[in-house]
């Protein structure tokens, strides 16, 4: 239960930092799965059932949402929020249903993850673990903000009348710029997140348990849209601060990078001197030993220094020859 916690809130903390539209939504796998697993960790009939449906769920909106960062991504080559903005009018099918896809995944209601996402958070609240309901409650805003917010912000509006100019050499003068097998992909997904979200019981008639949980209760459905609505207000002040910056978040590859960039420090820096020096070291004997050896006076010291070492090798032979013989 911890376990999944901590996921749910590490992905999201990870997602503020990124500037790629895949990476940011590859968090949020992280994040999403963290619901299941703490669901499995509480461990009730109604947290397996949270779990299982929020696993079904999230297949289709995450589908959704990586093709809705691949229409960009097919059509303008990167998907890097930096270079990204102003493709509203380029793009608005794309848009709009990959915005169905990040109310999905934040749980708002009449969407698909509210009536499965809920059930777990539900169930953290009913066997008392306050702070564990309290994380995942963050986490599904913390979600709302990056896939719901900064996402179709930075990609698609970003307060720009038009793309970047190489951005919009690309583009046609049309509102179909989108592949259209993409687009119908997309619309099927977004029809299901709609539909489960307004019909649940054809999900819940699905799970494990019997399922008893009525997730559009006044106060359930009163209190997340009162805190949506004030999470928009937060990042509509704060949103010159999410913009992209071309920079790349180090996360459990950490481990190699830095290490590996002290290393590769070592090797051009103090090894590399060490090496040089050896090597005039070495250059200038081989040097002097060529020189010597064109000196006629030493050849003839060295002659009988030779004789006598070829004949120990040749005894030193002999003698394991006669050992391995016995």
């Amino acid at each position: 239960m911890w376990l999944g916690v901590a996921s749910a809130m590490f992905s999201v903390f990870m997602a503020v930092l990124e500037n790629d539209g895949r990476r940011l939504l590859s968090y949020h796998i992280v994040s999403q799965v963290g619901y299941m697993v703490a669901g499995v960790g509480i461990g009730t009939d109604m947290a397996i059932n949270g779990a299982a449906a929020h696993a079904f769920c999230h297949i289709i909106y995450k589908a959704l949402l990586y093709m809705g960062v691949g229409c960009p991504l097919v059509v303008v080559g990167t998907a890097k929020f930096n270079k990204l903005g102003g493709l509203y009018k380029y793009m608005p099918f794309s848009f709009w249903l990959t915005m169905i896809g990040g109310l999905s995944i934040s749980a708002f209601p009449l969407f698909s993850g509210f009536v499965s996402k809920t059930m777990t958070i539900e169930a953290a609240e009913l066997i008392h673990q306050p702070v564990i309901y309290l994380m995942l409650e963050g986490a599904s805003i913390g979600t709302f903000l990056h896939t719901g917010l900064k996402l179709p912000w930075n990609i698609w509006l970003q307060g720009k009348n038009e793309p970047a100019v190489e951005i919009r050499a690309k583009l046609k003068d049309s509102a179909l710029n989108s592949p259209l097998n993409m687009l119908i992909g997309m619309a099927i997904l977004a029809f299901l997140c709609i539909f489960l979200g307004i019909f649940p019981n054809f999900l819940y008639n699905l799970l494990p348990y019997p399922v008893e949980f009525k997730p559009y209760t006044l106060t359930r459905v009163f209190s997340l849209t009162q805190m949506f609505i004030f999470t928009f207000l937060g990042f509509w002040f704060l949103r010159k601060l999410v913009v992209g910056h071309p920079t790349y978040t180090l996360d459990t590859d950490w481990l190699v990078r830095i290490p590996g960039r002290l290393f590769l420090h070592f090797c051009r820096g103090p090894l590399l001197a060490f090496g040089e020096s050896l090597d005039r070291k070495i250059t200038k004997v081989t040097e002097s030993f060529i020189i010597n050896i064109r000196n006629p006076n030493l050849e003839k010291r060295m002659t009988p220094l030779a004789i006598g070492f070829g004949g120990l090798m040749a005894l030193v032979l002999f003698s394991i020859f006669l050992v391995l013989k016995i």
